[in-house]
């Protein structure tokens, strides 16, 4: 891939998970990578050696500001942000600062720099309730949690600086994100994660008490949440294929990022024994506030508009690459 005019990609929140993703796929494809993290969640790898790497915040204006004409940024990919549905129910104004409120200073900036492409982690938890058919782009969001709405007013931010200034964005709407690097380069560093797919190998592997399943009649085919998981890499691939197009394109664009199925809790704790050859203990709770029962993803516009190809779209890849991982640590 080229950026134009050869110009580095900031990515903000490039120490964490999928951020740390996003910096590998593009330097894998040979593009210069500027960081920006505050490394609050986040942490500093082997990769990141090769980057210019900034500690410190979104919100720190002055210090965006720097970064964009230092390196004269023209591509911002926005991961920073807090992302945990039930710590946002706690407290919500944590949210709408980290969220909500650094994005809009981060945004500012960028407008400010004259950067042309802004691309930002959004969420499926924008649409809230979204009943057992796969949700499209087209559905009104109605988020059930602070956490959805405070990338739901990211998005609005976007939409309305975007008419009126040079800069294009790209919004992507994710879905159940999880795995890490095949060649074990990065992964999620959770010492208590909040996630399915880690609580239950840290459930396997005896680091915690039982799983527990949240809730257990559930109005789906097995009583169980249902999810559509896709694998962290190519998340990070997709990234380069919206930005590629966003280029080529001088356009802006909003679409889901998912593969298109679900798979219920007790699916992707069946897999994982299966995998690991390992039993998942776990034990039934009451559902947690604040989350649907079945989320999964419409791609008929991902598809047509990008051509991005999943590499590593099986549950076993995806649930094998994280227990790898979390063997690693």
């Amino acid at each position: 891939m080229k950026q134009e005019k050869d110009t580095p990609v900031l990515v903000t929140g490039g120490a964490g998970y999928i951020g740390g993703h996003a910096v590998l796929a593009l330097q894998d494809a040979g593009v210069e990578v500027c960081v920006l993290d505050d490394l609050s969640t986040g942490k500093v790898h082997s990769f990141h050696e090769t980057v210019h790497f900034y500690e410190g915040s979104v919100h720190n204006q002055p210090l965006v500001d720097e970064i964009i004409e230092r390196h004269n940024i023209k591509s911002i990919l926005h991961f920073a942000g807090s992302i945990k549905v039930d710590e946002s129910v706690v407290n919500p104004l944590k949210y709408y600062e980290n969220n909500t409120e650094g994005s809009r200073n981060l945004i500012e900036s960028a407008v400010r720099g004259g950067v042309e492409n802004f691309i930002f982690s959004s969420t499926a938890a924008v649409y809230g309730e979204t009943g057992d058919e796969p949700v499209s782009e087209s559905a009104v969001p109605l988020p059930l949690n602070p956490y959805g709405s405070s990338k739901l007013f990211t998005e609005q931010q976007l939409k309305d600086v975007c008419v009126v200034s040079k800069m294009n964005y790209g919004i992507f709407r994710y879905f159940n994100v999880a795995g890490a690097d095949p060649q074990m380069r990065h992964g999620q560093f959770l010492e208590n994660p909040t996630h399915l797919i880690g609580r239950a190998i840290d459930a396997m592997l005896g680091k915690t008490e039982p799983l527990t399943v949240f809730g257990r009649e559930l109005p789906t085919v097995d009583g169980t949440g249902v999810r559509d998981y896709i694998h962290v890499s190519d998340v990070a691939e997709a990234h380069l294929s919206l930005l590629n197009h966003m280029i080529k394109n001088k356009n802006s664009f909003l679409m889901n990022l998912g593969y298109g199925r679900g798979s219920s809790v007790l699916d992707v704790i069946s897999e994982l024994e299966t995998q690991t050859g390992n039993r998942v203990p776990y034990q039934y709770g009451a559902p947690r506030s604040g989350e649907a029962p079945l989320v999964i993803a419409d791609i008929a516009l991902l598809q047509k508009q990008l051509k991005w190809q999943p590499k590593y779209a099986t549950l076993a890849q995806l649930l094998s690459s994280s227990y790898n991982w979390a063997k690693s640590l």
